[in-house]
């Protein structure tokens, strides 16, 4: 299974962008999804979830600014981002539970996406 993480880019104080992350690969089903940043100096932080296919957890500086959603039956999890400040700077990755053919479910790592708010 491969996460396929793309859409971010520079933009300015205010600006959007929607970050898209596919799953590709022999997989039963695609379970809880999430979110995540890094900014330089700091520690991987959760910025979204959805689980059992409904947005369910925001970071609170991201709330109302921020939406998680899915299309399920193009294995795509997206991240629409408006309003965006320089803190919201960092490498975002995306995060996906599967269901394999054996029965077992595996967590997922996409290559992460740059995303740089300037001031």
């Amino acid at each position: 299974v491969q996460l396929q993480a793309y859409g971010g880019g520079l933009v300015q104080t205010g600006g959007s962008l929607r970050l898209s992350c596919v799953a590709s690969g022999r997989f039963s089903s695609i379970g809880n999804m999430g979110w995540y940043r890094q900014s330089q100096g700091k520690q991987r932080e959760a910025v979204a979830f959805m689980f059992n296919g409904r947005p369910t957890n925001y970071l609170d500086s991201v709330k109302g600014r921020f939406t998680i959603s899915a299309d399920i039956s193009k294995n795509t999890l997206y991240l629409q981002m408006n309003s965006l400040k320089p803190e919201d700077t960092g490498v975002y990755y995306c995060n996906v539970d599967v269901l394999e053919y054996s029965g077992s479910l595996s967590g997922y790592w996409g290559q992460g996406t740059q995303v740089t708010v300037s001031s």
